[in-house]
């Protein structure tokens, strides 16, 4: 049994520790927990969860203000009004390719859209045209910018949520 829906406290707890048990040479993921967790509970964010029999195998979250530190003050990616940036897809590699984050994305789609956002940003580092062509197939084709950040080269997309899921 799977749902898709936005995450629990204990969700997104479990979530994280996982990310960084799976990173532990990397300290950041633990900063990045914090920060996920303050934009949970400040309204600057909302994570979404794949949910399989009561765990939590994959995530995504939307980001909503320019002060998110991915977001970095680039209103074009997040302006707390009309756009929203959705962040930090991720699966547990068993669950890929079976189309949870497919279905998760439409989920954090109709959240937003029922929260009065019309458009929608995403990123994705340039060598990675895997997840470019699907995001391209979700319908983000309106390139905004590119920039490089921490060495890599990040493209971001948009697209206008359809009128019919506002």
């Amino acid at each position: 049994m799977y749902a898709y829906r936005r995450a629990t406290p204990q969700e997104l707890e479990a979530l994280w520790n996982r990310n960084i048990a799976k990173h532990p040479e990397n300290s950041r993921w633990s900063g990045w927990k914090q920060e996920y967790l303050a934009y949970n509970q400040n309204r600057q964010g909302a994570t979404f969860a794949v949910v399989h029999n009561g765990t939590p195998v994959g995530e995504g979250t939307l980001l909503f203000s320019p002060q998110c530190r991915a977001i970095n003050g680039r209103i074009q990616l997040a302006d707390h009004c009309h756009t929203a940036n959705l962040n930090a897809l991720r699966i547990r590699k068993r669950y890929e390719g079976k189309g949870h984050i497919s279905a998760l994305f439409h989920c954090m789609e109709r959240y937003a859209a029922g929260h009065g956002y019309t458009r929608l940003t995403i990123g994705v580092a340039a060598q990675e045209t895997r997840n470019l062509a699907i995001y391209l197939h979700w319908g983000f084709e309106e390139f905004v910018l590119a920039q490089e950040e921490e060495g890599e080269l990040i493209l971001y997309y948009a697209k206008e949520l359809d009128s019919d899921i506002r």
